[in-house]
């Protein structure tokens, strides 16, 4: 899983398709949902999956306007298409995925 941070966030995003789960180590819901972005991360292989820790980089959370968490942003070729907020079951985040 990529670490997104405030040095190579633009980058990362900008080509392809990636799932950004913002997250907080605090965050159970967000302990909760982060096995199952690693276990679709194994098995999906056309995407990458990435993390940015609101604690550590707000500016990249409210560039997006998070305010709930774990919030997931769907982007293709930089340029968000869908989100989800809270946790969620895998199916869904696969039918997101799919939907890029």
């Amino acid at each position: 899983m990529l670490i997104l941070t405030d040095q190579n966030y633009k980058e990362s995003i900008s080509k392809g398709k990636v799932v950004i789960d913002f997250w907080a180590p605090w965050c159970g819901p967000c302990r909760m949902i982060s096995p199952i972005l690693e276990e679709l991360a194994a098995e999906t292989t056309d995407v990458v999956f990435a993390k940015v820790n609101v604690d550590d980089y707000p500016d990249i959370a409210a560039q997006h306007g998070i305010m709930s968490i774990p919030t997931l942003l769907f982007v293709k070729d930089g340029e968000v298409k869908d989100t989800s907020i809270g946790l969620i079951p895998k199916n869904i985040i696969q039918n997101k995925i799919s939907g890029l």
